[in-house]
């Protein structure tokens, strides 16, 4: 069974660098759609069927700054795109990127999914 940490230099700061790269990735992943804010931008895009134009503020319960901060995470990951176009910024869904974390998802759990441990609780124990 591979490792999935290197623990032979102890002196790096960041743990998460002692994890393999795909780890790191899908724990990025999965920080960035942690939060209910950026699942409802992602949400509300998928459900635009189209790239939107302008302030996504306005059609949610957050302030302009807020959207601007979690659209900055959402970009930053590829999970979104924004294009410039005049004074406004054209918001997509980057649905080659988000296949590619899904499938990583589904990857990792795929094993865990799948593993025949029993770890029911006997009430009368």
């Amino acid at each position: 069974m591979p490792y999935v940490c290197d623990i032979s230099n102890i002196l790096i700061m960041n743990k998460s660098e002692v994890f393999d790269e795909s780890l790191q990735e899908l724990a990025q992943f999965a920080k960035a759609v942690s939060h209910p804010a950026r699942l409802a931008i992602l949400k509300f895009l998928a459900e635009s069927k189209t790239c939107i134009s302008g302030d996504i503020s306005d059609f949610l319960p957050l302030s302009r700054t807020t959207v601007s901060q979690h659209l900055k995470e959402l970009k930053e990951l590829g999970i979104i795109h924004g294009t410039i176009d005049g004074l406004k910024i054209n918001y997509c869904l980057c649905n080659e990127n988000i296949s590619k974390y899904l499938d990583m998802f589904e990857t990792f759990f795929k094993p865990i999914k799948e593993a025949s441990v029993d770890c029911s609780i006997d009430s009368k124990a």
